[in-house]
């Protein structure tokens, strides 16, 4: 006796949501904080617009490719 179909690829659905929200926001955090691209001390270097931009960037493609598979 099983989940019905829908309702597992439901929870499927949520649980690779999560997974792929997690994912980027470990990815950022270990770019930005643990390697220091976040922060600027004096002056913003090259390193920061392009950490900023990168995360910026990845967020929309991230949330594009979710909206995409969240349409049932």
């Amino acid at each position: 006796m099983g989940m019905e179909e829908d309702t597992r690829a439901f929870l499927i659905l949520i649980v690779n949501t999560i997974a792929w929200v997690l994912l980027w926001m470990i990815a950022n955090v270990l770019v930005g904080i643990y390697l220091g691209f976040a922060f600027y001390t004096e002056t913003i270097r090259w390193q920061n617009i392009l950490y900023y931009l990168l995360s910026a960037g990845s967020f929309i493609i991230l949330v594009w490719h979710l909206r995409r598979r969240w349409k049932l």
